[in-house]
């Protein structure tokens, strides 16, 4: 059996440490690393230190018009990725992008205008659902029907600042965009997945800097009712995960359905004396059990690298992975305005 040539890659933005989660994942699945560019030297020569044999490019036009280029991956600064998605769009190449993908609801037209004028691929790297062995079997028992039509999802996205640790940008509002763009993405994407709602709206939003005056741009907590025709739900994002837990956040997601319901707790259970994560408990009409999800397949690098190939969307519709992004953008401009008022 042939098989199938391998979708070569490159990566423009390396700002955020994602960015070597995403290749490696796609790496994983069968795809070839080509090129890189970033302008700053630090992460030019940490990136080369990780994959020396993969060329760095002193100007990223090289990797846009290159025609041994399938696909662009970017971490770049929150604000500069939508640019290079676009760009790279474009220039006839599909585009993996760091979460948030954007940062304005401007720039969210400007890349969903992109994708449908070039018909690229568009994907964002939503990976506390991508990412999570007991998310991926969570969401295969809610689309068969373990606990009824879901009604609800009630998310949160913990995380631990470790501020001496972050780059400038991270403390610039206009360079993040916000905690409701950025981190709750993933929570957005998670309600959109589970609850299936083909019309929701944000009710109310609001974010704060309740304890770090040193940084007066950051938002260290945010969270958001929302409501659809079938589906409603809450979600809550911080930068307070305390220090004595042992992972960056204990991020978890209880889906409730007509049926039954599930816990999803993503990267730890603190009940348990390991640090493992990837725990699944599930309450239906016949039992109370809990599922241990490490051996589940993570099938989201194999399923975009096809629909590169094949042109489908296996790994992730479109319309989802924009309409997530919008919910985000639309509840942090909703939050920034309740403060102004």
């Amino acid at each position: 059996m042939t098989s199938p040539p391998p979708v070569r890659m490159a990566a423009i933005g390396l700002n955020h440490n994602h960015i070597y989660s995403m290749i490696g994942t796609l790496l994983g699945a069968g795809a070839e690393l080509r090129a890189a560019h970033a302008p700053e030297l630090d992460l030019q020569r940490r990136f080369s230190r990780r994959f020396p044999a993969t060329q760095v490019c002193p100007d990223p036009q090289e990797i846009y018009e290159s025609e041994k280029i399938d696909l662009i991956l970017t971490a770049a600064i929150p604000s500069e990725r939508a640019g290079i998605a676009v760009r790279a769009m474009q220039h006839g190449k599909d585009v993996f992008s760091d979460k948030g993908g954007m940062t304005t609801l401007t720039q969210w037209a400007d890349v969903q205008q992109a994708q449908v004028d070039t018909g690229r691929i568009y994907a964002i790297a939503y990976g506390e659902r991508l990412g999570s062995r007991a998310m991926v079997r969570a969401l295969e028992l809610a689309q068969a029907g373990a606990i009824g039509q879901v009604i609800h999802t009630l998310g949160t996205g913990p995380h631990s600042l470790r501020a001496e640790t972050r780059p400038d940008w991270f403390f610039r509002k206009r360079q993040y965009g916000g905690i409701l763009c950025d981190i709750a993405t993933h929570q957005f994407d998670l309600y959109l997945a589970f609850g299936q709602d083909p019309n929701p709206h944000i009710l109310a939003a609001q974010v704060a800097n309740r304890a770090h005056p040193e940084f007066p741009e950051l938002e260290d907590f945010g969270d958001v009712l929302i409501r659809g025709e079938t589906c409603s739900g809450y979600l809550r994002v911080d930068w307070f995960s305390p220090l004595g837990l042992p992972v960056w956040g204990d991020t978890r997601l209880i889906v409730l359905g007509t049926e039954g319901y599930m816990e999803v707790r993503t990267n730890i259970d603190v009940g348990r004396p390991d640090t493992r994560g990837d725990h699944l408990y599930v309450v239906d009409s016949q039992t109370t059990r809990y599922e241990d999800c490490r051996d589940v397949e993570l099938p989201f690098g194999r399923l975009l690298l096809n629909d590169i190939r094949h042109r489908t969307e296996t790994a992730m519709g479109q319309s989802h992975c924009l309409a997530a992004m919008r919910l985000a953008l639309e509840a942090q401009a909703m939050a920034e305005q309740s403060q102004d008022g």
